[in-house]
């Protein structure tokens, strides 16, 4: 069984989905500490102007700072009115994409949720996007509904021995800190994912390879799953 273990993202990028897309099990990283600045709450899309950051304003419980704050707490900050915001530059930004009009009624109620926990809003709507793609196997779990403890390769092999994998994929990045001994340990494997992808077309020459997915949903529809894991 392949498990991938991700903090959840707002509109993350077509990596993301690939990851998703080769798990059997994706759990949501959901109690994981908030990382400011990360990619927990904002994302880049592509603009006339060129790209352009959507970014979800949060706040920490009261007496908490954001940083030591496990992403299931961090609350979305209702009083500014970033989701009205967010759906216009998207309209206008994509409005003129091959497969806007298809993928809008299905992702603008998003931006009419109610829900005020940023983990609520991004997991839901990284669920609908999955599904858009035509991922319809992966199970989707939490880390916080789970027994699992412990810190760093401790609680992602915790969580992999409760679920009973034995293949781990991973970003390039944590080739750094991943302690894979842990994992062979207990019997799994580790790979680590090469993002090599190709360019899709877009409406704002040149090329970015680093926006978030609805870019490529909106510019290529039914045939994005060609640009990021291929003919499989």
């Amino acid at each position: 069984m392949t498990c991938v273990i991700l903090q959840p993202s707002y509109i993350p990028w077509r990596g993301y989905f690939h990851q998703i897309q080769k798990a059997d099990v994706f759990v949501f990283y959901d109690d994981a500490n908030y990382d400011k600045h990360g990619w927990r709450n904002r994302n880049r899309v592509k603009t006339f102007h060129g790209a352009q950051w959507l970014t979800i304003p949060v706040t920490a419980p009261q007496g908490r700072q954001l940083h030591e704050t496990p992403i299931n707490e961090v609350r979305i900050d209702r009083d500014r009115n970033w989701d009205a915001k967010h759906w216009k530059t998207l309209a206008i930004a994509y409005s003129k994409a091959p497969f806007y009009k298809q993928y809008a009624p299905l992702l603008e109620p998003h931006y009419h949720a109610t829900t005020n926990l940023l983990a609520e809003f991004t997991i839901a709507f990284t669920k609908t996007i999955a599904a858009a793609l035509g991922i319809t196997t992966t199970r989707f779990l939490r880390s916080s509904e789970m027994a699992a403890r412990g810190r760093a390769t401790e609680r992602l092999t915790g969580i992999l021995r409760e679920l009973g994998a034995d293949h781990y994929v991973s970003g390039p990045s944590a080739r750094n800190y991943l302690d894979e001994m842990q994992f062979s340990a207990i019997g799994a494997t580790v790979e680590y994912m090469r993002y090599e992808y190709a360019e899709y077309p877009q409406l704002y020459p040149p090329f970015d390879p680093a926006l978030s997915i609805l870019d490529l949903l909106f510019m290529c529809g039914p045939d994005s799953p060609r640009y990021i894991w291929g003919n499989l």
